[in-house]
């Protein structure tokens, strides 16, 4: 095919202007030709003047924006409240690429939770050296108080977001794993409905998998893991209230499964039950879809001055009489310093090896890595094991002198708290700027779903990084998301 002139500046305009070797550009390939799944996106934006465009833009922010899709930067010192940015070039993946995602999240998944059944039961995998006991044991998200507590199907890990990147070669890497309360997947679903209302002509040439039964699928989760011998729990959505930056989230998947949405003072624990208080009484509850982290769910046994959660619920949770999803202590098997020993997990509990590769990773805690680390702060991007959102990293080859002997500092006084990777270049999608198409970077983030088998819906955020130049992609440092289509096979 020959593209038109109009497409041609379209080509030229999306073709990386920095570094254009470094990454890979997901709509073209090098010589500046759409890559098959993107001719028709191609085309229908070179059809389109850019007033076209820019009024599809506006009606779709103005749609997001009634509908109240914002999240809140704790960040800013007034708490600011903003609407999640929303790029209208949607992010494509072929039918084949997702199908490799989707076997490399399950079997990632599966692994994590047969590790977190193994450490706090059996602990096979620390008696036999193939993870550190000191790693699992000094990670603050491992809770004690699990030990040798069975969970509803020996499930753990009930909602996954496992974060990928594509480097320079098109391959997929897992960048980290979340295991807590993941968020994002409300973006996902209220992307898709502004795009097909405000942007419809988008799709005209496309068969794209819908996304819209995701509650279905999390009630159905919800629903299988309700103590044993009630076909028909009672179950709710526990957030911390509306100052909480996911809140929008929490509201959007109560309202879309059926449930409540409740607060910690909303409900009491009595002999070991957990109730719902409603103007007709005490409602008994079976099934809590957690939104708020181990720390503030109890205050007899986690932090006590928490007015966040529910006074003996820890108790009921292990007689029996309430399932959490996810379970209390699943953050250990999201510790950035456990991140790396994943493959490990994979072979030693699937006798498999990974479909997905890890990003290489140095352990700040073994000495000769730890000074490896040291000597090239300025070429490695270094995490702290404890921080999330963009926060706590060094971008070594983007950071001044100054943060570099910061980051030395802090690394020789805690070694446990600090991972560092080499720099990927991750891929780039092209996004509307300023009314004009420019590439920026991507990462995605695909949801897994377990009860009794691991379902990877075909829902995933893709998140951009909208300043030029950056490798940040979180909505905390000015990141914004598309609307990420899985074609039909």
């Amino acid at each position: 095919m020959v593209p038109d002139e109009r497409m041609q500046r379209a080509m030229l305009e999306l073709r990386p202007p920095e570094r254009p070797a470094a990454n890979l550009d997901e709509m073209f390939d090098p010589g500046g030709v759409p890559r098959p799944a993107y001719v028709a996106l191609a085309e229908t934006l070179a059809g389109l003047e850019s007033e076209e465009i820019e009024t599809h833009v506006q009606s779709i922010n103005t749609d997001l924006l009634q509908r109240g899709v914002t999240f809140t930067v704790y960040a800013d010192e007034a708490g600011t409240e903003r609407v999640f940015p929303f790029d209208v070039i949607p992010r494509i993946l072929t039918a084949g690429e997702w199908a490799g995602i989707e076997r490399g999240i399950e079997q990632r998944v599966l692994a994590l939770n047969a590790f977190l059944h193994d450490v706090y039961h059996e602990q096979r995998i620390l008696r036999e050296g193939r993870i550190p006991r000191e790693v699992v044991y000094s990670s603050k998200h491992f809770c004690r108080e699990m030990i040798g507590v069975n969970v509803a199907l020996d499930a753990y890990v009930h909602v996954a977001g496992i974060d990928l990147i594509r480097d320079p070669h098109g391959r997929f890497l897992v960048l980290e794993d979340n295991c807590r309360t993941p968020s994002g997947i409300s973006y996902v679903l209220e992307n898709r409905d502004a795009l097909k209302r405000g942007f419809p002509a988008l799709f005209r040439d496309y068969a794209v998998r819908a996304v819209d039964d995701y509650p279905t699928r999390l009630l159905g989760v919800l629903r299988a893991i309700a103590p044993q011998g009630n076909d028909e729990p009672q179950i709710v959505v526990l957030t911390p209230g509306i100052y909480n930056s996911a809140y929008f989230e929490h509201t959007l998947l109560a309202r879309r499964m059926g449930v409540e949405l409740v607060e910690g003072r909303d409900l009491l624990v009595a002999d070991n039950i957990v109730y719902l208080r409603t103007t007709r009484g005490l409602r008994k509850v079976d099934v809590i879809y957690r939104r708020i982290d181990d720390d503030y769910l109890d205050p007899l046994y986690f932090q006590h001055d928490s007015v966040l959660g529910v006074t003996g619920l820890m108790n009921a949770y292990r007689a029996g009489n309430v399932a959490l999803a996810n379970a209390i202590g699943t953050g250990v098997a999201d510790d950035k310093a456990v991140y790396r020993f994943v493959p490990d997990m994979i072979r030693f509990y699937l006798d498999e090896e990974p479909l997905i590769d890890n990003v290489p990773t140095y352990d700040c805690t073994d000495p000769v890595q730890r000074r490896h680390v040291l000597d090239h702060l300025a070429d490695l991007v270094v995490k702290n094991a404890n921080a999330s959102g963009g926060y706590g990293m060094l971008m070594g080859p983007f950071a001044s002198s100054e943060e570099r002997n910061s980051f030395r500092r802090q690394i020789e006084d805690a070694p446990r708290d600090f991972i560092a990777q080499p720099l990927v270049e991750l891929s780039s999608s092209p996004t509307l700027v300023d009314g004009v198409l420019k590439p920026r970077r991507v990462d995605l983030r695909p949801f897994a779903l377990y009860a009794t088998k691991v379902e990877v819906p075909p829902a995933a955020l893709t998140r951009v990084a909208l300043r030029e130049g950056s490798l940040v992609v979180n909505s905390s440092q000015g990141g914004g998301s598309k609307d990420t289509w899985v074609l039909q096979g």
